[in-house]
């Protein structure tokens, strides 16, 4: 017995020394934007056979395994899982550097040119903002999840109304802003209702397809065309060439689906398309003067992208966008002038040719197409206005690198438009009354030629550009020069100056209309800027710039609003002419802290102190434009509470716009004035907290988010309309609306 226990015995020993030997996979697990460590990443194989947690560091290690293929899975809150095939020997230990994306960016197959590379656009303009990531999805709100919602909270930009999407820039209005979509200028990038004036909008960006949005507002480079206060480029993400996604949202203010993956068999092409409805119309309701106002959006998004060859992409962007207001319930109560059904729809296609004959050229070819519609109806559903706009667009753009830190681009685009349209109202004497009747089509072409030159062992960068435009219409032709110089004074303080002239012609509604001219000119505007920013390591800077800017020929109806006049009360004409009478100016400071960083906090904060004035040259008349506001504090914060924890806030202050129109106030009533703009709204201050709570599992990512709008429940109001003046006295019937109260929303996504 004793026997048969050492035979045992020896051949479990024997079976041990024999035993292969045991193998490790261990590494460091990092932010794929910044490198900072990540802390507390779970790392398994598939199965969960193998499991080890992430030190404080971003290290790790599995071990104890066996000889074999495994499938690793890294995960972390706030980012998407990274999966690798690994092979072990015996006795072997491998070693992996692993990067991890946060949820909300997006991998994108994209071209790139080696050796020399083609500047970003961040080197061709010094003033340039970047938002992405999980700053864009914060900054979007949970009720709106609006992109276009997400810059009103970027240094130097004033917004004070919680119903509206549109912006402003240094006292210039959102219609002077170029919205461009991966190139193109929208015509329109926004959900309202076009030919009322109800007041409200909410962008077409669907925030779970863009990828990030680049805010120039400094002089810019003259690729950017017919927009002359600024330009906002939004890039809209690729899908995932080798897995598919699927993406579910409901919140408060909104529902969506976003789904994508492979195109096909096709190698290297993608496809991701999304599908949102707003609710948010249901909260508008309780806060409009006039609740049954409150309209609804819908749209759908996506873009088709592949790498047809080495030195080919094609990709497809499209947008087809609804809005839509029913006051059907209250048909009996309604005037005959008063809205009741109103539709309007927008649809654009983007095809985009992006070539590389060689490794210092780059060729980008675009072909668009747009259009966009509205009908408004009244109780008996006759017309009150509709439109019908249409435009093609063809662009090429293309850069050749001389040498490493020298380049050239140059580039063209051919635009024909249409556009016809009316509106009108009724009365008992004259049964219908045009108001504005426009129909016309133009074409516009362009095109621009600059050199970027960068020498002093890179201390010294220089753009230089020209564009010249054509419209066939008032058959102008106009040249636009620009320059700019980034010149680094130390190895982290930068000077910055900038100079140029940019041009925006009148839409073609304006030049087909009775109220406008085919002689009309395009507004000039000629803008400087200087800055110096200090850098404090690479996630951190300080900015202050001055900037001036001179517009002249600018469009406006003199005669459009009823004011006093010689002591008299003026009635205006039905139909006000438009004139190129305006001339102005904005002028100002801006300065801002940024950090931008996955450990600590991230954010920015920011003061604006601007003057913006404006003066008419047929009445003689000098104003502060609607848009002028003195000073404005934009401050959003982020913070990582716990690896599965973001808290975020946003606070906005702003010293108020002037009410529009010649108004004065006497004991708490309003009559009219002789001067324009003299009243201010009151200061506008918004507190916005935010959390967001990550779930991981092995093929699902849910997220909770929990936000609290207007937290500090300030009242704030935004101008309604002018609803009548008496003939007699002057006394003047104003409509002041009341903004959002404190209002908590929640939200969920659930994504693979």
């Amino acid at each position: 017995m004793t026997l048969c226990r050492y035979a045992l015995l020896s051949l479990s020993i024997a079976g041990f020394l024999q035993a292969e030997p045991l193998g490790e996979v261990q590494g460091f697990v990092a932010d794929a934007v910044d490198g900072h460590p990540i802390a507390n990443v779970e790392v398994q194989t598939l199965g969960g056979v193998y499991r080890a947690k992430g030190a404080g560091d971003g290290r790790f290690s599995l071990t104890q395994l066996e000889a074999g293929d495994y499938q690793l899975q890294v995960t972390a809150p706030a980012y998407r899982t990274f999966t690798e095939d690994v092979h072990l020997s015996e006795g072997e230990t491998k070693e992996f550097r692993i990067s991890l994306v946060e949820l909300k960016l997006r991998r994108a197959d994209t071209m790139s040119v080696v050796e020399k590379a083609i500047p970003a656009s961040g080197e061709t303009s010094p003033g340039q903002f970047t938002l992405s990531g999980n700053d864009l999805e914060n900054l979007a709100t949970v009720l709106a999840d609006d992109p276009l919602r997400a810059v009103q909270g970027l240094p130097g930009v004033t917004s004070n109304d919680d119903f509206e999407a549109r912006f402003s820039l240094r006292g210039a209005d959102f219609s002077r802003i170029g919205v461009y979509l991966d190139g193109i200028l929208l015509h329109d990038a926004i959900h309202s209702l076009e030919g009322t004036d109800l007041s409200g909008s909410a962008s077409v960006f669907n925030a779970g397809l863009i990828d990030q949005l680049d805010l120039h507002e400094d002089a810019d480079t003259e690729r950017f065309y017919d927009s002359s206060a600024g330009s906002l480029d939004v890039h809209m993400r690729d899908g995932n060439s080798d897995r598919y996604s699927l993406r579910i949202m409901a919140n408060l203010g909104s529902a969506g689906l976003t789904a994508g993956g492979p195109l096909g068999h096709l190698d290297r092409c993608s496809w991701v398309a999304g599908y949102r409805k707003s609710y948010i119309q249901y909260l508008l309701a309780n806060s409009l003067t006039d609740p049954s106002m409150a309209f609804g959006i819908e749209d759908v998004e996506g873009r088709a992208s592949c790498r047809v060859s080495a030195r080919n992409i094609l990709s497809l962007d499209v947008i087809d966008s609804h809005t839509d207001l029913d006051r059907s319930s209250l048909q009996a109560t309604l005037g005959a002038n008063a809205l009741m059904l109103v539709k309007q729809r927008s649809t654009f296609a983007n095809l985009v040719w992006t070539y590389t004959p060689s490794d210092t050229i780059q060729i980008t070819n675009r072909f668009a197409w747009m259009q966009d519609s509205f009908d408004a109806q009244n109780p008996v559903k006759s017309p009150l206005g509709t439109g019908d706009y249409g435009e093609r667009v063809w662009s090429a753009d293309a850069t050749k690198m001389w040498k490493a830190d020298a380049g050239l681009s140059a580039g063209f685009v051919l635009r024909t438009m249409n556009d016809a349209g009316f509106t009108e109202e009724y009365d008992t004497v004259r049964a219908i009354e045009h108001l504005d009747t426009y129909k016309g089509s133009g074409l516009l072409a362009g095109g621009y030629l600059q050199e970027t030159w960068t020498g002093l062992g890179g201390r010294l960068h220089v753009v230089a550009s020209g564009r010249w435009d054509h419209h066939d219409v008032d058959n102008v032709s106009v040249y636009s020069p620009q320059a700019s110089m980034t010149f680094r004074l130390l190895p982290s303080l930068e000077l910055q100056t900038g100079w140029g002239q940019y041009t925006q012609f009148p839409a073609i509604s304006v030049f087909g209309s009775n109220l406008g001219s085919s002689a009309l000119l395009p507004l000039r505007s000629t803008q400087a800027t200087a800055a110096i920013e200090k850098r404090f390591g690479t996630s951190t800077r300080l900015r202050a710039a001055f900037y001036d800017r001179q517009d002249r020929d600018m469009l406006y109806q003199p005669f459009s609003d009823p004011r006093l006049l010689n002591g008299s009360v003026f009635m205006p004409p039905i139909n006000a002419l438009y004139t190129n009478s305006l001339r102005g100016y904005g002028r100002g400071v801006e300065v801002y802290l940024q950090r931008s960083s996955t450990k600590g906090i991230s954010g920015w904060v920011s003061y604006s102190y601007g003057r913006s004035l404006m003066h008419d040259g047929v009445t003689g008349d000098s104003f502060r434009s609607d848009w002028d506001q003195r000073h404005t504090i934009n401050a959003y914060a982020s913070y990582r509470l716990r690896p599965s924890v973001n808290l975020s806030s946003r606070w906005t202050y702003g010293s108020g716009f002037p009410i529009p129109g010649f108004l004065t106030e006497v004991n708490g009533n309003f009559f009219l004035s002789a001067k324009r703009n003299t009243l201010n709204l009151g200061p506008y201050q918004r507190l916005d907290v935010r959390v967001n709570k990550y779930w991981n599992r092995e093929k699902w990512h849910t997220t909770l988010y929990a936000e609290v709008t207007n937290l500090t429940n300030k009242t704030n109001s935004r101008f309604g309309s002018l609803d009548g003046y008496s003939g007699s006295n002057g006394a003047a019937y104003v409509s002041i609306d009341t903004m959002f109260p404190i209002l908590p929303s929640v939200g969920v996504v659930f994504e693979r």
